[in-house]
């Protein structure tokens, strides 16, 4: 049965094993390439190739299909297509608009369906930059489209590609898929349109990797202060059921400064991928004062689709988001969850018979997860533009066990590390990260920009900051035995101060209007609040007024009150508040002294 139609290496399904076929008839087929598999044209691609059996994955349910039916291949890897349109859609696993197919099958995605990436029928305006004669080289930019409002679209020569323009179209508007200039290139001419593909599970190529130096600014204190992550960098938020993962990635991806936010909701429950879908088209950018979903892509890939899909649907978004960095664009992935991810492998690897690793995970596992990690950047693109790509993977261990494969290896690949705390979420502490159990390596990196953009003390600041949070859990452990009555005043003094920062501070409100987003100067000026009151209060407490006097002054309430009562733009409040605080202790002072 081997045979060749029409140039497509075809061949027949001789096993089925849930998402995993094994295809005879042919030994053409190449590692990695689609396929199109049984009456039902389902997607799939070859994952393995051992003498005559030809072993493929299949992107969607294979819930009737049958021995001999014919196997397809395409001759070209899975591949994302690139162009303009991709901003504000929604999109499954494998780049398919769920919207295009809930048009054609209802509400249930359908099987088979063949549906173009992006809209191929309309029209965009574009400025072409070129003209006939130039040389150009891959990346270079041959035109601009206003994509949104926020978002000028750049479109590139492939990578690939390179020559001279022999045809030239004038500025217009034309669909993607028109060819808009031709280049000639050692007697071959190649057709250039808006629209490229890209396989997803190869890094687009850049000329240099820049070293990081730029926080990605959150408007969260817990970790734009205390753990903050870099442009272009790595994080991980790693937390049981219930502890708030995807919570603290929405507000990522609500108020991080990154020009276009890539989520991905790669195996989450349908409930969190609705809330996705309905709450961020409501959501207006702070920055634009536009919809939010002009700078963002959502991939919706839930619990109940193939698994297959689920694989593919990382690399998918990540391909999206190196598209965009390649304009010279700061792009922030958010991937919910990486071990839903890693379950999907697990799967299909055992499907595949392959010898399991710990706790039934591939033994690839640690390189699949590098791989992914390894294309966040800081980049010098292929047409002299610098843009990043950062990438925030949630990780959900099962029983918050932080021992398990996916997350002991995501921590070797990434930099910030986001321990969610089941206990702090229990208390209804959010965002519920651990502070001693969390960390960032950025900090040296982005210690120059927080000087020369925010202060020059921040960072002393915040190592302060950390130090008194450090002592309060030494104390906590002799709280639990004896109780805090025993404690001298000194060490009463960090319990309650830590105690502001921790509410006042490390705790913030996603509902509140003041709250949900903090900009970073206001963030300084309430470290520097909390430790100018400290530093004040050590003074009274060495001249022997107890702490319980102290208290009663209300200066601690009213340090954990200030992330409300002083509004984001009227930050010139602080001076007051500091005076107040101050006068407060000195008069107790006066009181004592006299």
């Amino acid at each position: 049965m081997v045979e060749t139609m029409n140039n497509f290496t075809t061949g027949y399904i001789s096993g089925i094993n849930g998402s995993v076929i094994t295809i005879h008839g042919s030994k053409d087929f190449a590692m990695r390439e689609m396929v199109i598999v049984g009456n039902l044209k389902l997607s799939g691609e070859v994952i393995a190739i051992r003498g005559e059996d030809v072993i493929a994955q299949v992107y969607e349910v294979t819930t009737g299909l049958k021995l001999h039916e014919p196997v397809i291949g395409t001759g070209q890897p899975l591949s994302v297509t690139l162009g303009p349109g991709i901003i504000g859609n929604v999109f499954d696993g494998i780049q398919r608009p769920l919207e295009s197919i809930m048009k054609l099958t209802g509400a249930f995605i359908g099987r088979g369906i063949d549906v173009d990436a992006i809209n191929m029928t309309k029209k965009w305006n574009i400025d072409i930059k070129v003209k006939k004669g130039d040389m150009l080289t891959g990346g270079f930019v041959i035109g601009t489209v206003k994509e949104s409002s926020s978002i000028t679209h750049q479109v590139m020569v492939p990578p690939t590609l390179k020559g001279k323009v022999t045809k030239v179209v004038p500025s217009g508007a034309y669909t993607v898929g028109e060819t808009i200039i031709i280049i000639e290139d050692d007697k071959k001419t190649h057709e250039i349109s808006m629209v490229q593909k890209w396989p997803v599970r190869d890094p687009r190529p850049f000329i240099n990797r820049i070293p990081v130096s730029k926080p990605l600014i959150t408007g969260q204190r817990v970790f734009d202060t205390m753990f903050p992550i870099a442009k272009g960098g790595t994080g991980a938020i790693p937390g049981g059921f219930g502890t708030g993962k995807t919570m603290t990635q929405h507000q990522f991806a609500k108020w991080s400064d990154a020009d276009i936010i890539v989520y991905i909701g790669c195996g989450e429950r349908g409930n969190e991928i609705t809330s996705v879908l309905e709450d961020f088209p409501k959501l207006i950018d702070p920055k634009s004062k536009r919809p939010l979903m002009e700078r963002t892509i959502l991939i919706a890939n839930t619990s109940n689709m193939p698994v297959a899909a689920r694989e593919a649907s990382i690399y998918t978004g990540i391909t999206l988001a190196e598209y965009y960095r390649d304009m010279g664009y700061h792009v922030a992935v958010m991937a919910d969850s990486t071990s839903r991810w890693a379950e999907a492998l697990r799967e299909i690897s055992g499907r595949l018979e392959e010898m399991p690793a710990e706790e039934g995970f591939p033994a690839y596992l640690q390189s699949r997860l590098s791989e992914f990690y390894e294309r966040a950047g800081y980049v010098t693109s292929l047409c002299n533009k610098t843009g990043s790509v950062t990438v925030v993977g949630a990780v959900s261990p099962q029983g918050s066990d932080f021992s398990e494969p996916v997350t002991m290896n995501t921590k070797r690949f990434v930099r910030s590390f986001w321990a969610l705390d089941k206990q702090l979420a229990y208390e209804r502490h959010y965002p519920a990260v651990n502070w001693t159990s969390s960390y960032s390596e950025y900090i040296d990196e982005l210690t120059p920009w927080y000087e020369k953009n925010v202060n020059k003390d921040f960072m002393v600041n915040r190592t302060k900051l950390i130090a008194l949070l450090q002592e309060e859990s030494k104390l906590m452990e002799i709280v639990k035995l004896i109780g805090s009555d025993i404690l001298p005043d000194e060490q009463k003094l960090i319990l309650e101060i830590t105690k502001a920062i921790r509410l006042g501070f490390l705790q913030q409100n996603a509902f509140h209007e003041e709250d949900t987003f903090v900009p970073i100067q206001k963030q300084y000026l309430m470290m520097s609040c909390i430790l100018k009151v400290n530093d004040k209060a050590k003074i009274l407490v060495r001249k022997g007024i107890p702490v319980s006097v102290i208290k009663k002054t209300g200066v601690f309430s009213t340090l954990s009150k200030m992330k409300y009562t002083i509004k984001n733009d009227r930050l010139e409040s602080f001076n007051e508040l500091e005076n107040n605080l101050i006068s407060n202790l000195d008069e107790l002072l006066l009181q004592y002294e006299g």
